[in-house]
């Protein structure tokens, strides 16, 4: 129970222990409360009021989980955005114009679209933390520009499956963008002089929140897809270990399940969830996104921003990974399994549905 109880936000804690540990203190909305909450430590347990400041939700998941370093985005790999196999000059692209693997999640309305390019991802991993770190552009600048659009940092334990989510992004709309050459660890206090703090460049940790990453990340914290499968060799992969996001504020969110069916080929390479692998997902910008098992299996075509070659046989069908089966062996082997797992997403109740909750050791 004490490996549970540290996750519990303060409300919770009172109800289950029928005593009030701290006084609530009343929050703002989101994105305009203060970032300084009290914590206390009890027993062990570290009880953290809801609406948390980056600081102390990133010392929290350095004590639980490690320190992420600070990082220069540019230090990362570039995805690429190919158009028939082939990588555009820089004066070559334009604003959404299509290519073989867009980024999988929507860029929205003047942006340049899902095909921008130089994109870049980190792996900060050690023995037992994975560390993954994403600087996404949504607009057209030079390979080596310190500015980007969104930075996103995935901290999990092998050991353990507790799960950190840090993100920063520019405001809707503009394209100016911020300097991502030296992004500050979020539990750093005093930066270097001449850098940006972690309270002014992370989002809250309730901001976050409110981006529901947990909801399309529902069988472990990293996700594929054939943009990201580019590079898919300098992500961490944890496909069937420990896995928990209810840490501090993240504990809004809700714990997804494993669907199990007999036979399945998809569940003996990983895990389906049972949130955003099962359904639309309604995001803050309007848009709905099918579930992952739709979007993976073809079933969910035209793909945004794909040109002829993203939305054919074999990228519009981007599972297995690097799926080089013919569509004839695909549809005998794992059309099934797509099926009996949309069946089970449908009615959970079935005989044929186990759901396995998915947490933390």
């Amino acid at each position: 129970m004490k490996g549970y109880k540290r996750f519990l936000p303060a409300w919770l804690f009172y109800i289950c222990n029928s005593i009030c540990v701290l006084a609530l203190i009343g929050c703002d909305s989101l994105g305009t409360s203060s970032q300084q909450k009290q914590s206390t430590v009890i027993d062990e347990v570290v009880i953290v009021e809801p609406n948390q400041s980056i600081i102390e939700y990133g010392q929290q998941c350095a004590n639980l989980v490690a320190e992420v370093p600070a990082f220069d985005c540019n230090d990362g790999v570039d995805v690429p955005i190919t158009v028939n196999g082939q990588i555009p000059e820089y004066q070559e692209y334009t604003q959404n114009m299509v290519c073989d693997r867009p980024a999988l999640l929507p860029y929205g309305e003047g942006t340049f679209g899902q095909c921008t390019p130089y994109s870049k991802v980190l792996d900060l991993s050690n023995k037992t933390t994975q560390i993954s770190a994403f600087c996404r552009r949504k607009y057209l600048r030079p390979d080596d520009s310190p500015l980007y659009d969104e930075v996103d940092v995935i901290l999990h334990s092998t050991t353990t499956g507790d799960t950190c989510w840090f993100h920063a992004e520019a405001p809707s709309g503009t394209s100016a963008g911020f300097d991502a050459s030296r992004v500050p660890p979020p539990n750093e206090v005093s930066p270097p002089p001449g850098h940006v703090d972690a309270m002014t460049f992370w989002w809250k940790p309730l901001d976050t929140v409110s981006k529901n990453c947990g909801g399309c990340h529902d069988a472990d914290p990293f996700m594929y897809s054939p943009y990201i499968g580019q590079v898919w060799q300098h992500v961490p992969v944890d496909p069937f270990g420990p896995y928990n996001n209810a840490i501090g504020d993240f504990a809004l969110w809700p714990t997804s399940s494993s669907i199990e069916t007999e036979g399945n080929t998809c569940t003996t390479c990983h895990r389906i969830g049972n949130l955003g692998s099962c359904v639309n997902v309604d995001l803050e910008t309007g848009q709905t996104f099918p579930g992952n098992i739709q979007v993976a299996s073809g079933m969910a075509l035209p793909v945004n921003g794909g040109d002829q070659l993203a939305n054919q046989y074999p990228l519009s069908t981007w599972m297995p990974i690097n799926n080089f089966h013919s569509q004839a062996f695909w549809q005998q082997v794992y059309s099934p399994s797509v099926s009996a797992l949309l069946s089970c997403c449908d009615n959970p109740q079935q005989l044929q549905c186990q759901l396995i909750p998915i947490t933390g050791s």
